[in-house]
């Protein structure tokens, strides 16, 4: 794809996470059920935290694209550097994770991730747009723009970092405000609740491992395979 033609995507990409963003921050004070928005607000949330978070990926990937097409070289580097570390390490890994933990737990029991009160606040548009159309979202980056992975050990390291935030900040509500941020966690017993924050931390370091991956079939050998094969063909037929 011309860089020009990813610029006008990564622009949209932003435009659009900074539009959801704006729209979840929207919701009024007094229209938030008193048991979902306690203290922390929307912020303890890893859907609002990812979208959030996807908004800062797609700025530095337009900012990439403008660089190259003004030709600022070395800057570029660096900002391409910046760009493949935030997909591999967050922006991929971490949507992936939400579509997957939030359909799986709203299809067992939506009272323990997504109450009903939320519908009357939530359109159903934008519960589709913060849950679904990430994956979407992601998946099609990965295909239009190859990105460069860390080293695994690197990559994997940096991303049970910011699991391990993300539970921490989850176990400081629940210190502070006695209640969990998700009702789920209530039914756990503490070893339980142990093992189903570290299944989630391996859990989100296998979609990396897969992230990685499936770069590699798309941007890797696979491709140049087939680019020979494509050339090849040509040539013979020329002949």
């Amino acid at each position: 794809m011309k860089t020009s033609t990813l610029a006008v995507y990564h622009c949209f990409a932003l435009l659009w996470y900074m539009f959801l963003s704006y729209s979840i921050l929207l919701i009024r004070a007094e229209d938030r059920p008193s048991e979902v928005f306690l203290y922390g607000a929307q912020w303890k949330y890893l859907t609002v935290l990812n979208l959030v978070f996807q908004a800062i990926f797609y700025g530095v990937s337009f900012l990439a694209d403008v660089l190259r097409l003004i030709k600022k070289l070395r800057t570029v580097k660096y900002v391409i550097s910046c760009r493949d570390l935030l997909f591999s390490v967050g922006a991929f890994p971490v949507a992936t994770f939400v579509f997957i933990s939030f359909w799986t737990l709203y299809t067992y029991n939506r009272e323990l991730v997504y109450p009903k009160s939320l519908d009357g606040i939530i359109p159903m548009w934008l519960n589709h747009a913060v849950h679904t159309a990430i994956v979407v979202l992601a998946l099609l980056e990965m295909i239009v723009t190859p990105h460069h992975y860390p080293p695994k050990k690197k990559g994997l390291t940096l991303l049970g970092f910011v699991s391990i935030a993300y539970i921490s900040w989850v176990l400081w509500i629940y210190w502070a405000t006695k209640q969990w941020v998700y009702p789920l966690f209530g039914l756990f017993s503490p070893v339980f609740l142990a093992a189903f924050f570290t299944g989630s931390i391996v859990f989100i370091l296998c979609i990396y491992t897969f992230g990685e991956f499936l770069n590699h079939v798309i941007w890797g050998q696979f491709t140049f395979f087939f680019l020979l094969v494509i050339k090849g063909g040509k040539k013979h037929f020329r002949e």
